[in-house]
């Protein structure tokens, strides 16, 4: 039996959280309001942004897997939640006398800024510029520096269960698209499992990207959704709007390397993925 502490344990927290009590760990799960996790998941209310707070935190830690959100889209929010929380969780941990077997840093995708829908992996470039990208790479940083065995996973944009964004996008429509803009997206339940897969791994890379096997076009996956729903198809943006949008991050993210690991998605593409949430709506 393990002990895994979940720092900011909220919804591929917990979803992450669930799967590793059903194997027989002992899981703590850390957030400001842990009244709501399930029963399975013993909670710990504790403020990420309050050192002093931590100590709540159980002796004998064998992993930790830092799952925080931000609080807001602000600088302080993002420094909060992936510079200061970090840099607080790590001072506390280099105060125990038994070091974390594994750490693990939820960042994402973002860190990337091409342009051009070219293919990017764990070795391509990491430079967007702004307050979100750069506070996540220094987080990540703070935990790839920490000592202990440690990787990153930079996911790509998460839908499931209430992550339904697209849908009602879709809904209240016709909903507008870029031609020729890349997405790329992971399953929450798929998250959850490549942070389990991660924890289990003996030498993990240092970073991982964490999508799911199929970019796609944005137009491509509005409209089938359009169809799946009955909705009004996607209407694509004017040449004049791509212009102003030309500096958006476009970009196809691969999974090579977790895959190579052994790792394997349930939800292989948005069509799947899409089609068992619409199912169970």
């Amino acid at each position: 039996m393990t002990r895994i502490v979940i720092a900011g344990c909220g919804d591929v927290g917990t979803a992450l959280g669930v799967r590793l009590a059903a194997e027989g760990h002992e899981v703590w799960g850390l957030k400001r309001n842990p009244g709501t996790l399930p029963d399975t998941i013993r909670p710990l209310a504790a403020d990420l942004s309050r050192p002093e707070s931590l100590t709540v935190l159980p002796g004998g830690i064998d992993q930790v897997v830092y799952a925080a959100a931000a609080g807001g889209y602000t600088p302080e929010n993002y420094h909060m939640a992936y510079v200061d929380g970090v840099r607080h969780l790590l001072a506390l941990l280099a105060q125990r006398a038994e070091p974390v077997q594994r750490l693990i840093f939820v960042s994402s995708s973002s860190v990337y800024d091409q342009t051009a829908g070219e293919w990017v992996d764990e070795e391509s470039p990491a430079q967007a510029r702004g307050f979100a990208p750069e506070s996540l790479r220094t987080g990540e940083q703070y935990i790839l520096q920490s000592g202990y065995s440690a990787a990153v996973v930079r996911f790509a944009g998460i839908y499931g269960p209430g992550r339904t964004y697209l849908i009602r996008k879709v809904q209240s429509g016709p909903a507008c698209c870029e031609p020729g803009l890349y997405t790329n997206r992971i399953h929450r339940d798929d998250c959850a499992r490549v942070l389990q897969h991660v924890l289990g791994l003996s030498e993990p890379a240092p970073v991982y990207l964490g999508v799911d096997d199929h970019p796609a076009l944005q137009c491509e996956v509005l409209a089938w959704l359009a169809g799946a729903l009955g909705c009004p198809p996607p209407t694509p943006t004017a040449e004049s709007d791509r212009d102003r949008n030309r500096a958006r991050s476009n970009k196809r993210c691969s999974n090579r390397l977790l895959r190579t690991s052994g790792w394997t998605p349930i939800y292989p593409d948005y069509r799947a993925g899409y089609r068992a949430l619409l199912e169970s709506v």
